[in-house]
């Protein structure tokens, strides 16, 4: 009888506050929905990072015809300085493995790469450099690398392709904590909005709560209908959320990612644990809020 009293006073609570409980709902699903698109933009960038970072190679550009570093004033690499390069290379026990590119293949890749560009008709094959191509077991040791063999004879300049791609992902970064500032500014409305309804609702019904608690009923009783209305608006929040971002998940598999082959993209799991996440933090700040306002302004 109790349970069946209490899902009534939910339900009247609800019917006669239905404008108010609709902008709430709506509000909640926009706030979760923006705060879910940061979570998932997070989820992106590391995609990226881990995609990008794992074909990452460092360069060592050896001495050529055209090299003017301090390294180089013996000439042009000797045979015997690249093989021992290469040997010292594959012997670091960070290095998982090390390719060598001719003259010839550089110039090959340069063509391919700028073929429609007329720079390469101003490009001979003896103007590029050879190199070691290194894969490193782990991108961020680097720096390894970098002590070991800049400034040696033979060798010009040790490049990490990492990075040409940092300032990429610096710039992504900020666009992801933009995202997540926004969901945040957004729940914290929503949890405005929750505190403001609760406190019409409250106003409304200050006579049956009068009545309720002449006959002795206790402050948990007279406070919990109130309390479900903003957790049930929450969750239905939280489903239009939920379906937002899989609608979004839909559209990148479906129209973005056929046509942005070269990268990776985040997935389906990374849209439940979101959507956890949004579930969780609608709760917690729908209870918080009706707990605080029901405090202040439902005086039983």
């Amino acid at each position: 009888m109790r349970a069946r009293f209490l899902l009534s006073e939910v339900q009247i609570g609800l019917r006669r506050n239905l404008t108010m409980t609709f902008a709430v709902v709506v509000t909640v699903a926009i706030s979760l929905s923006l705060l879910g698109i940061g979570l998932l933009s997070n989820a992106q960038v590391s995609a990226m990072k881990d995609y990008w970072y794992d074909k990452i190679e460092v360069s060592v550009y050896l001495c050529g015809s055209l090299s003017e570093s301090p390294s180089c004033s013996g000439g042009v690499i000797t045979s015997d300085q690249r093989l021992q390069i290469k040997a010292d290379l594959e012997a670091l026990p960070v290095v998982q493995s090390v390719y060598y590119e001719s003259q010839s293949e550089a110039f090959t890749r340069f063509e391919e790469r700028f073929k429609n560009s007329a720079i390469a008709q101003n490009v001979t094959a003896d103007q590029l450099p050879e190199s070691f191509r290194v894969k490193l077991k782990d991108p961020t040791q680097f720096p390894v690398i970098v002590s070991a063999f800049s400034g040696r004879p033979g060798v010009d300049v040790v490049q990490d392709q990492r990075s040409i791609l940092e300032k990429f992902f610096n710039l992504l970064g900020v666009l992801r904590n933009g995202a997540l500032l926004v969901g945040i500014a957004s729940v914290l409305t929503a949890a405005l909005l929750i505190s403001n309804t609760l406190r019409i609702a409250a106003f409304n019904r200050r006579r049956e709560t009068g009545v309720m608690k002449l006959v002795g009923a206790t402050s948990l009783s007279i406070q919990l209908p109130f309390l479900l209305e903003g957790v049930i608006s929450a969750i239905l929040g939280w489903g239009i959320a939920t379906g937002l971002l899989a609608g979004l998940k839909s559209v990148i598999d479906s129209k973005v990612a056929p046509l942005l082959t070269f990268t990776k993209f985040f997935g389906w799991g990374e849209v439940w644990v979101a959507s956890g996440y949004l579930l969780a933090t609608g709760l917690v700040v729908s209870i918080v809020a009706s707990v605080v306002t029901l405090r202040r302004y439902l005086k039983v």
